[in-house]
Order: C-alpha cells, then sequence, then structure tokens
C-alpha cells in the first residue's frame, strides 16, 4: 500500500528498493544488492522513493491473505475464520482455536513488519548526506520514524520478545542479534515518535499527499502506545489534543462523520474521521503471481469476507455482493450483542436470512452462522475492470485509527470517569441516534466492540484490558501463553532467538 502518491513512481526506482532492502526471511537472509544501496539515495527523488517503499508495509493491514484485520478478527470471540474448511488459512484457523504454534504461524507476520524496520533504518541512515532542503528532509526523517514506530508496536503487542534493531545489520550480525526487553521496545516507539511529531506536517495537500502521516496521526500512535503500557495520564494528554472538544472539529480538522454509514462509502475516502488510512487501489494490475507483495495494492480483505458461491435468484431485491471466500463470519454472540444498535446494518449482513427468503444462494463457510462482515462486502459494480485478478483488485481503503477509536481510547485513560470521558462517550453515541448513559470502563469497552466492530481491535482490546481468558476460554485460549503469538520456526533456525513461553 504506496499511500504516497504513486504516479510519482517509476517501478525501476521501487524494484531497486525492494533489492536493496527486503529479504525473505529478515533475521535469515543476507540482503542483496549492498553496491546498489551504497551508490543510492543521492538526491530527492531517490529518498522519496526510499520513503514510499517505507510506507508499503503498513499496507499488510488488509494486503494480501495474511493481513492484519483478518488475523486479529480470527482470535477474537466476534468471528470464526470461516473460510472453505478447518484447514482453510491454517494460521487463521489456528488462531481462532488457539492451537497456533511456532509452525503453522505463518512468517510475515514477523518478517514484513521487520522488512519495513530494515527499511526505515536504511533511509534513517541516508537521509543526512542526501542533497535535499533541509525542511523537507527534516519530514522525510519524521514520517520514518514514526512509521517504524508502528511497526514496532504492532510486532511487540504481537510477539513481546522481539529483537531491537534501529541500524542496518550487516551479514555477521543478522544470526547473534537477541531479543529485547519489551519495555525497552516501547522507549524506542515512544522516542521515535516523539522526535517525529514535531517535524509532521498539521495538515496535508490531499491532491499530492493524501495518506502520508500528520502530527495528528503521530499523537494518536503515541496515545495509544502510552494506552497500552498503562501510562493513562500521558495517554489522555496525546488523545485529548487530537479529540479536541467532543462532537466539534479538533484543531487538526478531524470530525465524526454525521452518518455511521458513510464510514463505508468506499468512495469516501479521507474523511475528517480518517487519522491513519490505508490506502488501496483497483489499479495496480495485482495477480496471483505477486500476491501478497510490494506490487500488490488492491484490498484483500475484501474478497476474503464475502459470502463463498454467492449468487442472486431471478428477481432478488438482495445486494449483489461478490462471491468471495467466506472469511471473518461474524459470532451469533456478536449478532445478538449488536441486535437493536443503530450500527448493526452497517456492520452485519445476514445472508442465511437472504437465503431463507429464497433471494439468494450461497454456500455455508465452515463454522457458518450465516453472519457476514459487511462493512468489508464490496458489490459486483466495485470489481475492477482493469488487468489482474478481479479477485485481488478491489480499491476499499481501510482505517488503521479513526476518530471514534480515539475518542473511546481517550475516555479509557480517563478512568472511565469525569465529564469530559462522559461527553467522549456521548458524542459517539449521540452520532448512531443513541442516548447517552453513565460512563464506566464497561460502558466504554462495550462502546469499542460495536462501534469498531470488525476493524481488528477487539483481540488486542481484550489482551490488553485482561478479559481475554476470561471471554476467550471456550475457544481455548490459556492465560500466560496465548496473550503473543509464537515466533515462526524460520525465525529461529540458527539465530540466537528464543521462542515465547508455553509454545
Amino acid at each position: 500500500m504506496k499511500l504516497i502518491k504513486l504516479n510519482k513512481l517509476r517501478i525501476g526506482v521501487l524494484m531497486l528498493m525492494f533489492l536493496i532492502s527486503c529479504s525473505e526471511s529478515y533475521l535469515e537472509v543476507e540482503p542483496k544488492g549492498t553496491s546498489l544501496e551504497e551508490n543510492y539515495y543521492k538526491n530527492e527523488a531517490e529518498a522519496y522513493s526510499g520513503l514510499v517503499a517505507v510506507y508499503d508495509i503498513i499496507g499488510k493491514q488488509s494486503k494480501g491473505f495474511e493481513n492484519m484485520i483478518a488475523l486479529l478478527n480470527s482470535g477474537s470471540d466476534d468471528h470464526y475464520t470461516g473460510g472453505g474448511s478447518s484447514t482453510d488459512g491454517s494460521q487463521l484457523q489456528g488462531f481462532s482455536n488457539y492451537t497456533i504454534d511456532p509452525s503453522t504461524i505463518a512468517t510475515s507476520y514477523w518478517t514484513d513488519f521487520y522488512q519495513g524496520i530494515f527499511r526505515a533504518n536504511t533511509l534513517l541512515l541516508k537521509l543526512p548526506d542526501v542533497d535535499m532542503e533541509e525542511s523537507l528532509k527534516n519530514r522525510f526523517a519524521a514520517e520514518t520514524k514514526a512509521l517504524r514506530a508502528i511497526y514496532y508496536f504492532e510486532l511487540v503487542r504481537l510477539f513481546g520478545n522481539i529483537p531491537l534493531i534501529t541500524t542496518p545489520l550487516t551479514s555477521d550480525e543478522f544470526y547473534t542479534v537477541v531479543q529485547a526487553n519489551p519495555n525497552d521496545v516501547y522507549a524506542q516507539i515512544e522516542a521515535d515518535l516523539l522526535e517525529a511529531i514535531p517535524d509532521l506536517p498539521m495538515t496535508l495537500d490531499l491532491a499530492n499527499e493524501a495518506g502520508r502521516l500528520t502530527r495528528g496521526a503521530g499523537k494518536a500512535i503515541l496515545g495509544k502506545v502510552y494506552l497500552y503500557q498503562g501510562k493513562n495520564t500521558e495517554a489522555a494528554t496525546q488523545l485529548a489534543e487530537v479529540n479536541g472538544t467532543p462532537g466539534s472539529t479538533s484543531s487538526f480538522g478531524y470530525k465524526l462523520l454525521d452518518n455511521f454509514a458513510d464510514l463505508w462509502v468506499i468512495s469516501n475516502t479521507y474523511n475528517t474521521e480518517s487519522i491513519i488510512e490505508i490506502a488501496h487501489t483497483n489499479k495496480s494490475n495485482a495477480d496471483w503471481g505477486f500476491w501478497g507483495s510490494g506490487a500488490d495494492e488492491g484490498n484483500s480483505l475484501n474478497i476474503m469476507v464475502c459470502p463463498r458461491g454467492f449468487t442472486r435468484t431471478s428477481g432478488s431485491s438482495a445486494p449483489d455482493y461478490v462471491s468471495g471466500w467466506g472469511f471473518s463470519i461474524i459470532t451469533q454472540d456478536l449478532y445478538d450483542t449488536m441486535s437493536g444498535d443503530p450500527r448493526f446494518d452497517s456492520t452485519i449482513e445476514d445472508i442465511q436470512a437472504w437465503s431463507d427468503a429464497g433471494q439468494v444462494e450461497y454456500e455455508h463457510s465452515y463454522q457458518n452462522t450465516g453472519y457476514y462482515l459487511k462493512k468489508f462486502m464490496p458489490l459486483k459494480s466495485d470489481t475492477s475492470t482493469g488487468g489482474g485478478a478481479d479477485a485481488l483488485n478491489y480499491k476499499q481503503h481501510t482505517y488503521m485509527i479513526r476518530l471514534a477509536d480515539t475518542y473511546l481510547m481517550e475516555a479509557e485513560a480517563l478512568g472511565g470517569t469525569g465529564a469530559r470521558a462522559q461527553a467522549l462517550l456521548d458524542a459517539v453515541r449521540a452520532r448512531v441516534g443513541l442516548s447517552s448513559i453513565p460512563v464506566t470502563m464497561e460502558a466504554i469497552y462495550n462502546e469499542r466492540r460495536m462501534e469498531l466492530a470488525g476493524e481488528g481491535h477487539r483481540w488486542y482490546d481484550l489482551v490488553r484490558t485482561g478479559r481475554a481468558a476470561t471471554v476467550l476460554a471456550d475457544r481455548g485460549f490459556v492465560a500466560g501463553k496465548n496473550e503473543i503469538l509464537p515466533i515462526p520456526l524460520p525465525e529461529l533456525e540458527n539465530t540466537a532467538l528464543v521462542q515465547n513461553p508455553n509454545y
């Protein structure tokens, strides 16, 4: 996912970046093309291409089969993995029933983020010597540090015990690197964000810069990082700047959309509620030969969540959804919990009800409930008419952080009490026509579940608040083990890395 405008880049430049900064397994394979790297980053255009390569990894949220939203949904109580069978997407199935182990977890959840870190480290090393205007150089460095912080935040939450690498490794260092204390990783994340924020822009020129990180985005990430560490005072301070007066427009230009359903209108990109947005396109000609790579810019989540074998019957009034792969099935519990909530109709599609009415036909997914994740279900009219595989070229953007999320995080950081926490909760509810309820931590947790359903937040929310072992007990979640994932087996071979406890 290249958030910086792609029409300004040459494919050859990107291929060079992949040669010098990618490896199939970050800690195992010596990077190739060192001579190219030594001669690169001479000018602004090359530094810009390097920055695009760093941004590319953020697309893992919804790009490729091994995307983060599909993974995190599978592990939560709101979803079953679904798919064609109990072995379809083995790493997703294993996460859903907590049988995942070092041999079944996909290595990309580790290697992709380290690939982004390697690219960031390389660019930060080279930037001081690049011939370009100093203020622009400072902005490039700020964006790179913020992205490195995001990638380390993903890794430390997923795996806990990870190497902390802030400079490019030499070939003889790959096999001796060790894991850092998670507290040290969080300290580096905070340092990167605190250094980056002053040099990030307040606003963007959306015609040329859409999707790049802003100061508000940096503060939103920093607030979230503080919240995950229990630094609630610091979290509330950062998030209050992002949020401004609840229900109004903040100093960064953020404002809740009036209509919740408008969040899922595919053309409604970079709206006032969007803080960090993952861009996708139907014009990258993505095909099976490079699906999930840096050249693939389609939204894979779209095809994954649509019902399998879906067709409308003659004269049907049902929406004309794409026939997909049937993943991220909605559980009966989430269906029952959201029933009657105004956000239900934008979140859940009851395909079984359409089927019972004779309006559609579809194949049942594994663990089928008949309920599907409507937020990301494209219609046939959304299918690309360009090159590549139709299934891999959907263009819906996804939100990594949006304003309702930061409202509720701030309310939580405030301890779920007080006038401001009440106002933040009320604003999220008022937007969908719900009346005020007394603010409590439980009310905030429940609101997050309703508001952010299917967006990949639920599993982390359960783990960080200590509720996972209880809520996910019937899935097989084991306290002291399943709060983090196993390190993929290939990353341990011939290295100094140690497997996570109890795996």
